[in-house]
Formats: structure tokens, sequence, C-alpha cells
């Protein structure tokens, strides 16, 4: 029955990993609805991280890897969660008549998960700049123009799949219609 006790030591530490997670989803539910705030905290940590690599002069491989992941994230964000291609096959499809159904644009990566991914990406490129063991000696030129060209190809690739299935991954916000004033109406009342 040795085996069934409560370890005296470990009570402690899952208790406060407990605690620290409950506190940081507190948090993040905070920020939820603070979407300008939390991507100004996201671009500050990536500035100082963009700082870190230029001071080291290294760890180009590490951002390298940032930057795939980083595109990786943005594919998802700007993909529809159902793939109409996919979708065409099954019968069913994206409205591209004005007659058909209304079905609003639902992505594969949400807002939340990508600023959060973005943002756990920058803090753990960041500690991983400390460990000279990951400095790899590169010629970063190269790095930098093929991730470019990663990013060109991939772009293109899916502005061409919004252009064909007619959707737009972004909310340009309410549209607003404006009153025509009794003169340009063409109807006079008097």
């Amino acid at each position: 029955m040795e085996g069934l006790e409560n370890d005296g030591g470990a009570a402690p530490i899952v208790q406060w990993k407990s605690e620290f997670s409950r506190r940081f989803q507190y948090f993040l539910d905070r920020s939820t609805p603070h979407t300008m705030r939390r991507w100004l905290g996201t671009l500050s940590v990536a500035m100082i991280y963009v700082l870190r690599v230029y001071y080291v002069q290294g760890f180009y491989v590490i951002s390298y890897g940032l930057g795939i992941y980083i595109l990786n994230l943005l594919i998802g964000f700007l993909s529809p969660q159902v793939d109409p291609e996919l979708e065409a096959l099954d019968g069913a499809s994206l409205p591209t008549k004005g007659s058909d159904e209304f079905k609003p644009f639902i992505r594969r990566l949400p807002e939340f998960k990508f600023w959060y991914a973005i943002t756990k990406a920058f803090v753990v490129a960041f500690v991983l700049t400390f460990f000279s063991v990951l400095d790899v000696p590169v010629f970063w030129p190269i790095l930098l123009c093929y991730w470019i060209f990663l990013f060109f190809l991939t772009m293109k690739r899916q502005i061409l799949h919004m252009i064909k299935y007619k959707y737009i991954p972004f909310d340009i916000g309410k549209q607003r219609y404006t009153k025509k004033s009794a003169s340009s109406s063409g109807t006079r009342r008097d």
C-alpha cells in the first residue's frame, strides 16, 4: 500500500502548477476582447526578439524556422475551415450567386489562437537564443531569399484560391448605407 500514498514533495508542485495554469488562463480570458492591445504586445515581443538576434549576430536558423512556422500559421488564418475544393466534391459549396444562401467565413485558425501561437513562438525563439549550441553558422541571405520565395509562392496560391472560390478572409466591418437626398433620387416633395 506504500505506492498508493501521496508523495509529500510532489503535491506542492502539482498545486503550484494548477494555480499557475488557472491564473494564466484567467489573464488569457481577460485579454480576449482587447485585440489591438494583444497584437501590440506581440509586436513588442517580436521587436525584442529581432533586437536580440541583431545584437548577437546569430541564430539565423532559429529565425528561419520561426518564419516558416509563422507562414504556416498565416495560411491557417487565411483559409476557410471547410475547403471549398473538397466541399465541391460532396455537392455543397460556397455561394457563388446572389441568390445562394449566405455562409459566413469561418477561419481554420481563429484570430485568438493565431495570436497566441505567434506570441508563444516568439517567446520560445527568444529563449532558444540563449543556448549557444543552437547558433548554427549559416549564410543568412540565402535563408532570407528562400523564405521570401516561399512566402510569395504560398501567398500567390492562397490568393488564387480566394479568387476562385470568392471568399474574403477579413472582416471589413459593418456595411453602411447612405441615405439618398431628395434631389438625387429624382422625386421632389413639396
